[in-house]
């Protein structure tokens, strides 16, 4: 079964000097302010398209990874993921760079390896930015 999760935001002004509201309406967590300064410069307490594309890519990424593990017999104590989108101004999202690490008991560097490339390029997310450079740097902790 198909879910569809749900935003909006409201814009007034023009792309350099107006701003906007986002809104979560799925989850209802919340209205935050964007604007292209926060887009193309500093952030100053408002968030971007890349921001959220971040967070998305972080958490689908982390989740693939636990699903990965689990067919493989394992568990994590802990995955910590990040992700950084860059966007260049006047040619779009570029890159997204994907920062991993976890503590798994049992699993070998190379099963870590090999099932967290597998969760890079499975999830569903890495997937949607399919056009960019994905990269990783992935750490199993002892």
């Amino acid at each position: 079964m198909a879910t569809v999760r749900s935003a909006h935001t409201v814009w007034n002004g023009d792309l350099f000097n107006g701003k906007g509201d986002v809104t979560l309406d799925s989850s209802g967590l919340g209205t935050y302010d964007v604007t292209w300064k926060a887009r193309a410069e500093e952030a100053n307490g408002k968030t971007s398209p890349e921001e959220l594309i971040a967070a998305a890519h972080s958490a689908c990424f982390s989740m693939a990874f636990s699903n990965g593990l689990a067919e493989a017999g394992k568990t994590a104590e802990r995955i910590e993921t990040s992700a950084d989108v860059t966007f260049v101004p006047g040619t779009g999202i570029t890159e997204s760079r994907l920062k991993v690490t976890a503590v798994v008991p049992g699993l070998t560097a190379e099963e870590f390896t090999d099932i967290a490339e597998a969760a890079k390029s499975g999830c569903p997310v890495s997937q949607a930015l399919a056009g960019i450079k994905i990269s990783m740097d992935a750490t199993l902790e002892s």
